[in-house]
């Protein structure tokens, strides 16, 4: 039986497409619309992919965020940018990042789950000072108590290491048995719940593919799903 929640934040609790979008117009022009998608899918890859050499210390914060744009933009055949334009994006990025807010549907499930006492929590991986601005943004402390939010440069940890999700659990004093885990991310959010024997929900609002058969418990596939399956959760 659930009987708490768990979730990510980038492009789970917002739409963080949109400010990519702005922060790409802004910055490189020339990337067309139909390419708009595609783009922000190979963004969050290289970010995922090259975040750990951050963590580890191979490779600085400012080397991989300037990599992660440019390489994504390789990747669709544009024209190569320097790491000077890489960081200016960045910062255009960030920019655009003290605008976000939550989805409608994000915010009427998390009344909802408030309103039914369940608790909460937020584990998102990403730089300590970055992800705590968003979780301000986003004022997330209306309904989740701070000392229940865990950002993973402050861990040592990182999604889908299990070892996060065992620090949650051992924090939020939740049973890892009766947690649900909601994130985007296959990987991080559905893999990292699964090896730390979390419930998860997959929250595959862009479509995503994957050669193996989920390991997810729930699957949605749009915003609009989202306080409908809590409901139907915690009936």
């Amino acid at each position: 039986m659930i009987k708490a929640v768990v979730f990510d934040v980038d492009d789970t609790m917002y739409d963080q497409q949109q400010p990519f979008k702005n922060a790409v117009n802004k910055v490189v022009p020339l990337v067309s619309d139909e390419d708009m998608h595609p783009l922000y899918i190979r963004f969050r890859h290289h970010s995922d992919e090259n975040f750990p050499k951050v963590m580890a210390g191979e490779w600085t914060l400012e080397y991989m965020r300037a990599h992660r744009i440019s390489q994504s933009l390789k990747d669709l055949d544009y024209p190569h940018i320097t790491e000077e334009d890489g960081l200016f994006f960045q910062k255009v990025y960030e920019d655009e990042l003290n605008n976000i807010c939550l989805h409608d549907e994000v915010r009427k499930t998390l009344d909802f789950l408030k309103e039914k006492h369940v608790p909460m929590g937020i584990i998102t991986n990403g730089p300590t000072d970055h992800q705590s601005k968003k979780l301000s943004q986003l004022q997330l402390a209306n309904w989740i108590p701070t000392k229940n939010m865990i950002v993973s440069q402050a861990t040592g940890f990182q999604k889908p290491e299990k070892e996060i999700f065992q620090l949650a659990a051992a924090t939020f004093s939740m049973e890892p048995a009766e947690t649900l885990y909601v994130g985007d991310n296959y990987d991080n959010d559905v893999l990292g719940a699964h090896r730390a024997d979390w419930h998860s929900l997959w929250f595959n609002h862009r479509g995503r593919t994957i050669d193996t058969t989920p390991v997810s418990d729930i699957e949605i596939s749009s915003f609009d799903q989202l306080l409908e399956t809590m409901e139907s959760v915690f009936a």
